[in-house]
């Protein structure tokens, strides 16, 4: 893919566990690319390096070596560039779990506005943020709802808006179809796409999902930490 501005953007990524003869490579030599407004899905067997990317690419754990861009910013270049990461994880990076994890003693427009919150953005701003986002993802009706009141998909769409709350350049989305039936798992992965062409977000969706994998354009498979890029089906979602 050639190279563009923005994004996700990952050269000759490594990642060795232990030392010596208990060493154990996770990941070899990655070299990944998503652009701005894209969603790309990364799929492979279970132990082949899903998780360790998308835990470096989160800033959760540190490579070995190799580069990361996110956004127009290098984070990683042998060694972190970013002092802080926890507030690049707050700031920068919006993740979508397989499971919604939502605060349950909040209603849906606090667990949505509550990053912003974090970030310094004030209540009202931040509440009407969330409820901008909410409306968007058509669950703006649950708004003063607690999440225990939500079916499943409702709770999956409050959690993407919860990831776009801070404007992230990135998303990270972990299995985020694994728990739906094909109708609302295809509903959120369009969702996603409307999301990230609207915002120029850049995307990452790792799946076991056979349901939703003809919908990629683009398909990063991984086995035994390397990355191998396929053109996908991009199979339209309609309406």
């Amino acid at each position: 893919m050639t190279s563009q501005p923005g994004g996700i953007r990952i050269e000759n990524l490594r990642k060795v566990y232990g030392h010596g003869d208990t060493a154990v490579e996770a990941l070899k030599n990655v070299n990944m690319q998503v652009a701005p407004g894209e969603v790309v899905g990364l799929v492979g067997p279970s132990g082949s390096g899903k998780s360790t990317l998308l835990k470096c690419l989160g800033a959760i754990i540190e490579p070995t070596s190799g580069r990361m861009t996110l956004g127009d910013e290098v984070i990683y270049d042998n060694g972190w560039k970013i002092p802080d990461l926890r507030t690049l994880r707050r700031d920068r990076i919006g993740f979508v779990f397989q499971a919604p994890y939502l605060i349950p003693f909040l209603d849906v427009t606090d667990n949505v506005a509550l990053l912003p919150m974090l970030a310094g953005v004030p209540n009202a701003q931040a509440r009407q943020r969330a409820l901008e986002l909410l409306t968007s993802l058509d669950v703006a009706h649950r708004a003063k709802a607690e999440p225990a009141q939500l079916s499943g998909g409702e709770q999956q769409r409050v959690s993407i808006a919860r990831a776009l709350a801070n404007r992230p350049p990135v998303i990270l989305a972990d299995e985020p179809t694994a728990p739906l039936d094909s109708e609302r798992a295809l509903a959120v992965v369009k969702i996603l796409n409307d999301m990230a062409l609207k915002a120029q977000t850049a995307i990452i969706v790792v799946t076991h999902d056979e349901k939703i994998i003809p919908t990629f354009q683009r398909v990063y498979h991984i086995r035994d930490g390397q990355t191998v890029e396929e053109k996908g089906e991009g199979r339209s979602l309609g309406r």
